[in-house]
């Protein structure tokens, strides 16, 4: 059974305000910090179909390229899309909508903790890519020394934080009846 448009509209809004609470928690960790954004952006690709997903994503993006502080550390502005870690900002975006699309075609095919998963590492591959892209031109870093900085570091806890939020998401689509696709 497809969402409810508003439900859609609810759900989308509240993962953006998680992914912005998620951007206050925030480690420094050199030109990127450990934030609990990854939580609720792959919450969006599990929880939302990929309108949905883009709505989320977008909204925060948006909120923060207009000024409002809430980018990792308080930030907000164009400076910081166009900065060291614009790209993950970005990839945000990317990540949940190609997260959804892979949950989505895998639904039915495979059982839905595995769909999660498949979703969870597409959505952490398209972020890590844009963002370690972005560093290497804004930075001039080598690839190696981008990846070293701004990839690595995170994969630990990016994975840690994909698993609970397919947990969280099983927990909700139980205590909700929300549909897995």
């Amino acid at each position: 059974m497809p969402q409810s448009r508003t439900r859609t509209m609810v759900v989308a809004s509240l993962v953006a305000a998680l992914i912005a609470v998620g951007a206050f928690v925030s480690v420094p960790v050199g030109a990127v910090p450990i934030t609990l954004q990854m939580f609720a952006v792959v919450l969006a690709a599990l929880l939302l179909s990929s309108g949905g997903a883009f709505a989320a994503t977008s909204v925060y993006v948006l909120l923060g390229a207009v000024g409002v502080p809430v980018f990792a550390g308080g930030k907000a502005g164009l400076a910081v899309l166009f900065g060291p870690t614009g790209g993950f900002l970005l990839g945000f975006v990317v990540g949940a909508i190609a997260g959804a699309e892979v949950r989505q075609f895998l639904h039915g095919r495979v059982p839905t903790v595995v769909a999660d998963g498949f979703a969870a590492a597409v959505v952490i591959a398209s972020v890590y890519l844009l963002g370690w892209a972005q560093l290497v031109v804004v930075t001039d870093m080598s690839p190696v020394a981008a990846f070293a900085a701004g990839v690595a570091p995170f994969l630990v806890f990016d994975a840690l934080k994909a698993v609970a939020a397919v947990a969280f998401a099983t927990a909700i689509r139980r205590a909700r009846a929300i549909p897995a696709a």
